[in-house]
């Protein structure tokens, strides 16, 4: 068995993927969650344990609390514990809020911040003592785009609860952070711009580029590894500077 064990969940494409792969580059068995798409999850797998690492997938609803318990027994199971809960999942809808149909609002709070909720409240009765939860947040909170008020609005809920379980968690030695990545290239932020969109938005960070999957990861595992146990209670807002 390893050591130690994580559960990252949308962890089939985009950041999770890059996350997963990285707290299994660190030495972390990695279960590997997510919603629908099977062969995306896979292929996770088939990467981490084709460099020597440990993964399996978890199908889960990330709002449905037996999904999720089923995905910390499989945990369990499978590496004896957990140490490290990743809540990467998430969804967007955008329009302007004058015109965002109600129901596209109930899914992105359902998955967003009934997901985190449901994630995180499974981590604080499983987590092992010494371990860490980090909760996927958005720069788009003070970047204020139009369009992004459901998501920006369930993600600041994310936040939120992230600060408050850090504290509930005294006495646990688990710490409790949010990442809040900037416009990143993934498949989900990509979709529906044109390419003068994506440069506008890549020159606006000092560093001139936008972040990447793996930017992301690097973030996450620090928080997540013994050299970020000093961090707790935070949101790292890891965007090149763009705010």
């Amino acid at each position: 068995m390893n050591s130690r064990a994580a559960i990252v969940t949308g962890a089939s494409r985009g950041i999770g993927r890059a996350i997963a792969r990285k707290l299994a580059a660190d030495g972390l068995a990695v279960v590997v969650g997510y919603a629908g798409n099977t062969d995306e999850a896979e292929t996770t797998v088939k990467a981490i344990n084709s460099v020597g690492g440990s993964a399996v997938t978890a199908r889960a609803d990330v709002a449905d609390e037996a999904a999720v318990a089923a995905m910390f027994d499989l945990a369990e199971q499978n590496y004896g514990g957990v140490d490290v809960v990743v809540h990467s999942a998430g969804i967007v809808e955008l329009a302007p809020v004058a015109e965002l149909d109600l129901a596209a609002l109930d899914r992105v709070l359902r998955t967003n911040l009934r997901g985190t909720f449901v994630v995180n409240q499974q981590a604080v009765r499983r987590l092992r003592d010494g371990g860490a939860i980090v909760n996927l947040s958005t720069s788009v909170i003070g970047l204020a785009f139009p369009g992004y008020g459901a998501y920006a609005a369930s993600k600041g809920g994310v936040e939120a609860l992230s600060l408050i379980l850090a504290r509930e968690l005294r006495g646990r030695d688990i710490t409790v952070n949010a990442v809040a990545p900037g416009p990143t290239a993934t498949d989900m932020f990509l979709r529906g711009k044109d390419e003068q969109t994506i440069a506008r938005l890549a020159a606006q960070p000092p560093l001139e580029r936008l972040g990447t999957p793996d930017d992301i990861a690097e973030t996450v595992a620090f928080l997540a590894s013994p050299a970020g146990r000093w961090v707790n209670g935070q949101v790292l807002r890891a965007n090149g500077g763009i705010i």
